[in-house]
């Protein structure tokens, strides 16, 4: 990264200080690689299009892979309510 800017944080509350450690060693990282990756996470999910749904997520992984069509055929007799009655 020739381009790698620092940033000092000061004033983070022990209890976020602790989780950010045990996260870090669960993902066998420096306290530093971790917040890196979280930020990484937090940009990606920001970046993600639509709601953020997981049909909005998914339609726009199709998209940037393609897409789809789907030859769908008519239906023979209007939708109706499930009958869940025994």
């Amino acid at each position: 990264m020739a381009d790698a800017k620092a940033v000092s944080v000061r004033g983070i509350d022990p209890e976020i200080y602790r989780w950010l450690k045990v996260r870090a060693a669960q993902h066998d990282r420096s306290m530093e690689a971790e917040i890196r990756a979280i930020f990484a996470e937090v940009k990606l999910a920001d970046e993600t299009p639509g709601d953020g749904s997981l049909g909005a997520l998914l339609e726009s992984f199709v998209e940037n892979h393609g897409g789809v069509d789907l030859d769908l055929p008519p239906r023979d007799e209007p939708a109706r309510a499930a009958d869940f009655s025994w």
